[in-house]
């Protein structure tokens, strides 16, 4: 007996663990870029220094958003068994 082609096969593409993997990795990305708005004055003449390049914005931001890139990549190369 011969197995039918994977397209014969009328499952979605992607595990559901891998979905639920694929949504935190968006979440930790959105939180990450919510993390970084902000900082800045009404007023031009005033320089906020401390809020602009404060470590929420120049650290936390950027790591949380590189960590939902490796989980994306994460997920979908993850495989799963059967």
């Amino acid at each position: 007996m011969t197995k039918k082609i994977a397209e014969d096969d009328p499952r979605f593409a992607i595990h559901p663990k891998n979905l639920i993997l694929i949504i935190a990795g968006l979440a930790l990305m959105v939180i990450g870029y919510l993390l970084m708005i902000g900082g800045g004055t009404k007023d031009p003449d005033i320089f906020t220094g401390d809020q602009l390049f404060s470590f929420r914005r120049i650290v936390a931001a950027p790591v949380l958003i590189i960590a939902g890139f490796v989980v994306e990549i994460y997920a979908i190369m993850k495989k799963t068994s059967k």
